[in-house]
């Protein structure tokens, strides 16, 4: 549990106005004083996260956010960044203090829950410093919320219990390669060396099929794209091959084409996005002009190397297949800018670092303003000319 890629987790954000109790709650619900409380309202200032098994549920990440009545202009900069981890939360959890609800601006929030397509519960906490009549009207008025006491811990087990019934519920049973290669089948999975591979490791994409090779009983075999054409006459029966996508037009020369290939990245695009969503935005490159603004957007934070994917190879694949230049814009991590109705087209990365629900967001924010989005390995393939091969095993 303790090992499984925050990206993996559902992310459970905490919502509310200042001083509802929000720290407070998560300090409860988690048994540690990870988040700063005081009686000063703003105390929490920026997102905080944590890491942690929901027992019996699973691996999941919290977040407390900063109060969304902050005020003044440092106070409204909070307020967006707690505004901007709606793009990353799975299940939010909106906090009340019972004896200062302020139900306007509680209703237009859940606006936003909406928009985000964000399940979500309404905890009023406090409720040790509330009368009776104050206890008895909020819970006729709000007959499936929870009431707690995050200072003395009361009801802080009910509330899980029924964050863990909500959770469950919207559980959903995925696998990256499982339903596309039978059980006993064979993948092989081609992972060049270089400068950008990590020493002594495998980066996160092929360690995550190599697992769901495993719980689905498909045998896997890691080689070089130097291997390939050994490994294949080995076995001349392989189900699959998926390869780095940087390697996808050498690697797509020697597999044979009644074997299905593609790209650890166009598998990612399918399992943490919309495949054919990206397939509609590749379309767009036909429509871009010289110095037309495109922006790479990379979900992990490395350091940079002139053999780098996102800023270096996609750039100079891409000017050449088009035969000019374009006007390339670089982001990384969460770094997803709100406004991007300034760009042509947007190339995302495989998403191994996110979570499903920012990768969705991030298609949904540039479909409301018709901006193209698609993904490396459906770059790389397109410009390889193998576009429609690497995805006719998904349709």
């Amino acid at each position: 549990m303790q090992g499984t890629p925050r990206a993996n987790r559902p992310h459970i954000a905490i919502y509310g106005n200042r001083n509802a109790g929000k720290s407070s709650l998560l300090n409860a619900i988690i048994g540690q004083e990870i988040s700063l409380v005081s009686n000063v309202k703003g105390t929490t200032t920026d997102p905080v996260t944590k890491t942690m098994e929901l027992i019996p549920f699973g691996p999941v990440v919290f977040i407390d956010t900063a109060g969304l009545d902050d005020s003044g202009e440092l106070g409204e900069l909070r307020v967006e960044r707690s505004k901007k981890i709606l793009q990353r939360t799975d299940f939010a959890i909106y906090t009340h203090d019972i004896n200062e609800v302020d139900d306007q601006a509680f209703k237009l929030f859940l606006k936003e829950f909406k928009r985000f397509n964000i399940p979500y519960m309404i905890v009023f906490n406090k409720i040790d410093q509330a009368d009776d009549k104050t206890l008895s009207r909020y819970k006729e008025l709000y007959p499936h919320a929870q009431f707690v006491s995050a200072l003395k811990e009361e009801k802080i087990l009910e509330l899980k219990d029924e964050l863990i019934k909500r959770l469950e519920d919207g559980k959903e049973e995925e696998t990256l390669i499982g339903d596309l290669v039978p059980y006993g089948g064979k993948v092989i999975l081609v992972v060049p060396i270089d400068s950008e591979a990590p020493k002594g490791r495998i980066i996160l994409p092929q360690v995550q099929i190599i697992r769901d090779a495993l719980d689905h009983g498909i045998k896997s075999f890691v080689v070089r794209d130097t291997e390939l054409e050994d490994a294949l006459k080995d076995m001349p029966d392989v189900d699959l091959v998926i390869t780095d996508s940087q390697a996808f037009k050498e690697v797509n020369q020697i597999v044979p084409d009644h074997i299905p290939l593609t790209s650890f990245s166009i598998v990612f695009a399918r399992h943490k996005g919309d495949l054919w969503s990206f397939e509609r935005g590749i379309k767009a490159i036909k429509d871009l002009k010289p110095g037309s603004k495109v922006l790479i957007s990379e979900s992990c934070t490395h350091n940079h190397s002139h053999e780098d994917i996102g800023r270096v190879k996609i750039p100079k694949l891409l000017n050449k297949k088009l035969g000019f230049e374009l006007d390339y814009h670089f982001k990384m991590g969460h770094d997803f800018p709100n406004d991007i109705k300034h760009f042509d087209m947007v190339i995302h990365c495989g998403s191994c670092m996110i979570n499903k629900k920012t990768m969705l967001n991030r298609i949904t924010m540039c479909d409301e303003i018709g901006v193209p989005i698609t993904n490396y390995g459906i770059v790389l393939a397109y410009i390889n000319d193998i576009l429609e091969p690497s995805l006719e095993m998904f349709r």
